[in-house]
């Protein structure tokens, strides 16, 4: 398996996070990357190379041009409104909600933290544009390198991407590197991608970028929004418009799921994703569905995760990974590659 490093991603290093009204360490931090390519490097998996960098117009393809020129000064406005901002993370404290406007672009840069932002719990840090943007950098050339042949590629980076949208960021993303990688196909000359979501939270920005479009069918599987993040999207009623109806598939499973439940989702996930006749797959690979991850609700094991890659080579596609959410404890390297080996041992 080719993977694509992002020795930038450390650049990304918040401080605090705002969860239930504390400030608390950030959990998205750059041990979770560490561990998952000590595991890679240890079981000799493949190789690991660097990406080469793509112009901001193939970011475009998914983004907005103004979000992404917010986010490339964002740091160096936030430090320019007082010198002690180097200091401190970047936070919104205000957002645009129902009946308020999103079309004018404030000036203030506080009000516009908030306009590209969906929560509180995603700090902005000195390093953010240059690690995501690597990380896009990564996702791109892991779906080109499936398009030169390769079978397997895997985009080792963080911060993660499934739930930035085409013009905000939120639950610890920025860009987003699986509808990225996607596009890329497409403009490489696939007719029709699809990508499968199986971070135990729903990936809402992936699902808004694609969801009036028919050549990428959009499949997830995750923790029912009722009562897990990102909660206003991701129901099983959720299938499409327009021209996108029925490409998009939700598969919520309710809190203290077994796996037996989550294995039957991800069927009717590759079911789906089988009769769309795919010239290509993209996987966002969370693996915090893991028992022991704290934001876990549903009871995967260690030896799940080899099963898991094993199913989802079975669909033989070409299929670029994507690094997406699981905690910093000590089995999420183990369980990232066991989905990466599983699925290399069946192909």
């Amino acid at each position: 398996m080719l993977t694509f490093f992002n020795e930038h991603h450390a650049q990304h290093r918040p401080r605090l996070e705002i969860y239930r009204g504390e400030l608390v360490p950030c959990s998205e931090k750059p041990e979770r990357a560490s561990l998952v390519l000590a595991e890679f490097e240890r079981r000799g998996l493949g190789r690991i190379v660097t990406p080469h960098g793509v112009p901001l117009v193939s970011l475009e393809r998914i983004h907005t041009p103004r979000y992404l020129h917010f986010l490339r000064n964002a740091w160096s406005e936030w430090t320019a409104l007082d010198p002690a901002n180097a200091d401190k993370d970047a936070f919104p404290a205000v957002w645009p909600v129902r009946t308020l406007r999103d079309d004018i672009e404030p000036d203030n840069f506080c009000a516009r933290l908030g306009l590209y932002s969906m929560d509180s719990g995603t700090p902005l840090s000195a390093g953010t544009w240059i690690a995501a943007k690597t990380g896009a950098d990564c996702a791109v050339n892991a779906a080109h390198a499936l398009r030169l042949g390769e079978r397997s590629t895997f985009a080792l980076t963080r911060p993660p991407g499934h739930h930035a949208g085409a013009d905000f960021f939120g639950g610890y993303c920025f860009l987003n590197n699986a509808a990225l990688a996607a596009q890329h196909l497409l403009d490489d000359g696939a007719a029709r991608v699809a990508i499968l979501d199986i971070d135990y939270h729903h990936g809402n920005g992936t699902q808004s970028i694609f969801y009036h479009r028919s050549d990428v069918l959009f499949v997830s599987v995750h923790g029912d929004p009722c009562t897990e993040y990102p909660f206003y999207l991701g129901h099983a009623d959720e299938t499409g418009e327009g021209e996108g109806l029925g490409f998009n598939m939700n598969v919520p499973l309710p809190a203290g799921a077994s796996a037996a439940q989550w294995f039957a989702a991800l069927e009717t996930a590759c079911i789906k994703i089988n009769a769309y006749g795919a010239d290509a797959l993209v996987v966002s690979l969370g693996v915090d569905g893991f028992a022991g991850d704290p934001a876990s609700r549903v009871a995967l094991s260690t030896s799940d995760f080899l099963r898991i890659g094993e199913r989802i080579a079975h669909l033989g596609l070409p299929t670029a990974f994507m690094m997406e959410g699981g905690s910093a404890i000590a089995e999420l390297g183990i369980n990232t590659v066991n989905v990466l080996e599983g699925f290399e041992t069946a192909a």
